[in-house]
């Protein structure tokens, strides 16, 4: 069976980005009325089951991805590193082998990069970025899907990034080269994105000093939580994120039909106000929703199905 390998988007380019987004689009309106847990009517991936492994914590990863197995009518097991042999020094080469003997796909949300590229190297199954601290495609791949859904065709627009050069930046940096859009990210000294995280967006990244200037015409205004999982030195950290707050001076500054996403969970009153997390410009709801129809058609487009 021909498979493929989702650790970052270029791995599925532009024309695959775009065909993962057009069949999302096309199963999110076949399915509008019916019970999150009734499969698709072709049911796709019947038969199939997804090994998901998590080394970090997860609200909508872990769930998104086990709706999207049984809505293309397969199945998912969840697998916790505390509650596995991971978790007591197995090697992620043998856990690809031993997995890819017992499901037909695998989907890892861990630290190092470098995990997920061994995995899949040793596994004989599609291997899924579910995040890791480089990059979170799976995220991109439903942001990119809610911008097209609210009527925004991607080439052309303007995103603006507020707060610090994570991983989820990264990918949209990586996004906007294949995609034909600019990202313009504010971020402070310190916590800005590497040179090779802006290198992704082939000249189409760039970053500035000051959340307005970022802001400024911007079509999309996106941030993310400022500590994530695991960081150390909070204290230090938010105190140098505070003036990149996203509230509504600051989305006063972009057009006046821009979005606002943000991947979640939000730390309200810090990263964002209540009153632009709950306003009309904000998007984060059907954001999170869309993690699940992106991820159907990222499996589909592993198994070859599309693309």
């Amino acid at each position: 069976m021909s498979y493929r390998h989702f650790l970052d988007l270029s791995d599925a380019g532009g024309d695959g980005i775009a065909a993962m987004i057009a069949d999302a689009l096309d199963r999110k309106a076949l399915r509008q009325g019916w019970p999150k847990g009734k499969a698709d009517a072709d049911a796709p991936l019947a038969g199939h089951v997804l090994g998901m492994v998590f080394e970090k914590n997860s609200t909508r990863t872990r769930v998104s991805y086990d709706m999207a197995m049984r809505q293309l009518g397969g199945s998912s097991i969840v697998l916790d590193a505390g509650t596995t042999q991971l978790g007591r020094g197995e090697t992620i080469a043998d856990t690809a082998r031993v997995l890819s003997g017992y499901c037909d796909a695998i989907m890892i949300r861990t630290d190092d990069h470098a995990k997920i590229e061994q995995m899949a190297e040793y596994a004989s199954v599609p291997v899924i970025n579910g995040l890791t601290d480089a990059s979170h495609p799976s995220q991109i791949m439903a942001d990119l899907l809610t911008v097209i859904e609210a009527g925004k065709p991607l080439p052309g627009l303007k995103w603006a990034w507020l707060g610090d050069g994570n991983n989820v930046l990264a990918s949209i940096m990586e996004a906007a080269a294949l995609m034909h859009f600019d990202v313009v990210a504010a971020c402070p000294q310190g916590f800005m994105p590497s040179e090779s995280d802006v290198a992704r967006g082939q000249g189409r990244a760039r970053v500035v000093g000051t959340a307005a200037e970022a802001v400024e015409g911007a079509d999309v205004v996106v941030t993310d939580t400022w500590i994530s999982m695991g960081q150390e030195h909070a204290e230090t950290k938010l105190k140098a994120m505070w003036p990149y707050q996203v509230d509504e001076t600051l989305m006063g500054k972009a057009r006046a039909d821009a979005v606002f996403m943000h991947c979640l969970p939000a730390h309200r009153g810090e990263e964002v106000t209540d009153a632009v997390m709950d306003g009309p410009q904000s998007l984060i709801w059907k954001e999170a929703e869309n993690r699940m129809h992106a991820q159907k058609s990222i499996l589909r487009w592993c198994f070859g199905q599309i693309g």
